[in-house]
């Protein structure tokens, strides 16, 4: 898709800024974040589009207005990787060319996260490889409990998917985190309801996941993971305990062709459904809730 000349590249943050304190997101970024999404994929010619889209929103709103320099934050769903290299361009830490590159031979933006570079190029803001789902948490366990015993007074936030809450390595390391007590570590699912093969119901069914998970000692939240103002609510500081945000969200939001379908887990976008998303309503932003 043809797009070089497009005001989008004028509107991009500057690479190698330092990145702002934490402020409200505006809109109109979150828009640009999404139309950024699709323009990537598109090239690529990659799919996965329908999990990034339903766990942009939130991953925008935690990089932009609650992850410090001194916070940490961990993609357990690696296949919203996409998501993740826009988040990090909007916020100056990824050039708008390096974009180009997703998923191409030799890039520093592969399918998944990468867990650093030989060469010592290893992507801002990304500690570990994820992708083989159910592992996130873990790591995000260990650095909020790290970061309690070096008395750092630091947050973690870790973004799972429902689906990989069927993993038992997950439930082992919510029993780990809820028994050390980690009041640093939030937890955000991305609550879609759809995985590669079916609905998460109809796969292996932890509905509602909310009340299934509440029987650990952990803070059970929950939101409209595409309602801004809720989702600020949700990922308030928590008590004594892990916070788990369950945020109630639509694989492929935004986009009307691949909304709420299966499908849009794997296959990639065509032209018309991006040229036809781009000129949508929602994905101008019109249906956003600040």
């Amino acid at each position: 898709m043809a797009r070089r000349g497009h005001t989008l590249r004028a509107e991009t943050p500057r690479h190698g800024a330092v990145p702002a304190a934490p402020a409200p997101l505006a809109p109109g970024l979150l828009t640009l974040a999404r139309w950024r999404l699709l323009a990537m994929h598109r090239t690529a010619g990659v799919g996965h589009v329908g999990g990034n889209l339903s766990a942009l929103d939130a991953m925008m709103l935690v990089h932009h207005e609650f992850l410090t320099e001194a916070d940490r934050f961990v993609l357990s769903k690696g296949h919203a990787a996409g998501a993740l290299y826009v988040t990090l361009w909007s916020r100056g830490l990824i050039a708008e060319a390096e974009l180009d590159t997703f998923h191409a031979d030799g890039t520093r933006l592969p399918g998944h996260p990468p867990a650093g570079h030989p060469a010592g190029r290893g992507l801002p803001g990304i500690r570990f490889g994820t992708g083989s789902l159910g592992h996130g948490l873990s790591l995000a366990g260990g650095l909020a409990l790290a970061a309690r015993l070096q008395g750092r007074q630091n947050r973690v936030f870790c973004l799972t998917s429902d689906g990989e809450w069927q993993e038992g390595s997950t439930l082992e390391a919510l029993i780990f985190c809820a028994h050390r007590r980690l009041s640093n570590l939030t937890i955000l699912i991305d609550h879609n309801r759809l995985q590669g093969f079916g609905t998460t119901g109809e796969v292996a069914s932890l509905d509602p996941i909310g009340r299934a998970l509440s029987g650990f000692a952990v803070e059970i939240r929950e939101a409209d993971g595409h309602d801004l103002a809720d989702m600020r609510r949700a990922l308030t500081p928590g008590t004594d305990r892990p916070v788990v945000v369950v945020l109630h969200t639509v694989k492929g939001h935004g986009v009307p062709a691949i909304e709420g379908r299966l499908d849009s887990h794997y296959l990639p976008l065509t032209e018309e459904q991006v040229r036809e998303a781009m000129l949508g309503s929602d994905i101008l932003g019109n249906g956003e809730t600040a």
